[in-house]
C-alpha cells in the first residue's frame, strides 16, 4: 500500500513537474516572440505577449500606469522609431511559478542603439495564464 502511495506521489510530482517545464518554454518562446517583434519595430506585435486589459500593470521610472492601450502609446512615444528602439536583448535571470497559473520572471534587457547610445536594464514580469493562454499582466522595468 505505501508503494502505491509512493508512485501516485511520483506521477503527481512528475506530471506537475512537466507541466511547468511546458509553461516555462511557452513563456520564453514569448519572448522570443516579443524580442523579434521589437527588433522589427513592430510594437504592436511586441505587445502581443501583455494582458489586454484595462487593469495590465506598467511600473517604470515615471510610476506606475494602468491599461493595454496607455502601455502601447507609452511604448509609441517613447521609441518612436528604429534608431531608437535598438535592437532589444532580453536575458532571462530566474522564472518561478509561485502558484499553478502564475510565473514570475526576472531579467535584463538591453538596447544595442548604434545612433543613440545603448541602455539596459532590469525588469521583473508577473505573469498569469488567462483562458489557457499565458500573459504578462504586470512589467516592472528599470
Amino acid at each position: 500500500m505505501k508503494k502505491l502511495l509512493f508512485l501516485g506521489i511520483f506521477l503527481f510530482g512528475f506530471q506537475s513537474f512537466g507541466q511547468l517545464s511546458k509553461d516555462k518554454q511557452t513563456i520564453l518562446d514569448i519572448l522570443d516572440r516579443q524580442t523579434r517583434a521589437w527588433n522589427e519595430g513592430n510594437l504592436e506585435n511586441f505587445m502581443k505577449g501583455y494582458w489586454e486589459s484595462d487593469s495590465l500593470m506598467y511600473i517604470g521610472k515615471s510610476g506606475v500606469k494602468y491599461g493595454y492601450h496607455t502601455t502601447l502609446a507609452n511604448y509609441k512615444k517613447n521609441y518612436p522609431n528604429l534608431a531608437t528602439m535598438g535592437k532589444l536583448k532580453f536575458d532571462i535571470i530566474k522564472v518561478d511559478f509561485p502558484a499553478k497559473d502564475v510565473c514570475f520572471l526576472v531579467g535584463k534587457w538591453h538596447l544595442t542603439r548604434p545612433e543613440k547610445g545603448d541602455i539596459e536594464g532590469h525588469y521583473t514580469l508577473l505573469w498569469k495564464k488567462i483562458n489557457g493562454k499565458w500573459f504578462i499582466v504586470a512589467d516592472h522595468s528599470s
